[in-house]
């Protein structure tokens, strides 16, 4: 008998739970640590959709990189995550920023969807673990098109100019790595929810940079999480979902 307990054990040791950031809120999030789990579903996000659907294929946890509680909860009322979750006895792990630094965690993850090569650990100004690496398009227009080939959705970039070969690369929200990009003599960053002013800076400063988009820039992880869940507990049915609902054209 496997239980979310034993799912949650092995995720931790895979991916401390300490080694997230102090901001963060990871680990079982909603439901019973002592519960069997017969079939579980590995997404991005537990959304109302995903909830769904682990109803429809009976399924009993959720495993997710985005908390499903992150910040605090005013009401918990029907309809709402947080109490289908309970209503329908699905748990939820959330495995978030202890999974974007691990080895084989998001950002290397990210690395690898590209095809970058040399992937190394890089310790950012603030502390947090972001990954360098060499890039074999060194045309900024070439590589944003491979970018988005590689990830699907839509790439916004400032263009240096530069060749690029050298580039620092964190999934999700990495604006402000721009000041590691420039400190380091990088040519390039490549994350997502770049502001506007981060572009501008980046122009200014001669460095190119790619927003991929927060959901295509972590969604990479889900496919190999879910192969690694399956190889660890092989009689437990695993499921992913690709929950994107943000769109664009």
């Amino acid at each position: 008998m496997i239980t979310v307990n034993n799912i949650l054990e092995f995720l931790s040791q895979e991916y401390p739970l300490d080694t997230a950031c102090g901001f963060d809120n990871v680990g079982l999030l909603v439901g019973d640590g002592e519960f069997q789990v017969s079939k579980a579903v590995v997404c991005l996000d537990c959304d109302i959709n995903s909830v769904n659907y682990a109803k429809e294929i009976g399924a009993n946890l959720i495993v997710t990189h985005h908390p499903v509680i992150f910040n605090g909860l005013k009401c918990v009322t029907k309809g709402t995550v947080v109490y289908e979750l309970v209503k329908s006895d699905i748990s939820v792990i959330s495995m978030h920023t202890n999974l974007d630094i691990a080895v084989g965690g998001v950002t290397e993850r990210l690395c690898e969807a590209i095809g970058l090569d040399n992937v190394k650990p890089y310790v950012a100004h603030d502390g947090f673990l972001i990954r360098e690496a060499e890039c074999h398009i060194p045309d900024a227009d070439a590589l944003a098109c491979h970018i988005k080939s590689s990830l699907g959705g839509a790439v916004k970039y400032a263009d240096s100019g530069r060749p690029i070969h050298r580039v620092l690369v964190c999934s999700g929200s990495g604006g402000e790595f721009l000041t590691d990009v420039i400190d380091g003599g990088f040519d390039a960053l490549i994350s997502a929810d770049i502001k506007h002013n981060v572009f501008i800076d980046a122009i200014n400063q001669g460095v190119t940079v790619f927003d991929a988009g927060h959901y295509h820039s972590e969604n990479v992880i889900v496919k190999p999480l879910c192969r690694e869940l399956l190889d660890a507990f092989s009689d437990i049915e695993f499921s992913v979902f690709n929950n994107e609902k943000i769109k664009s054209i």
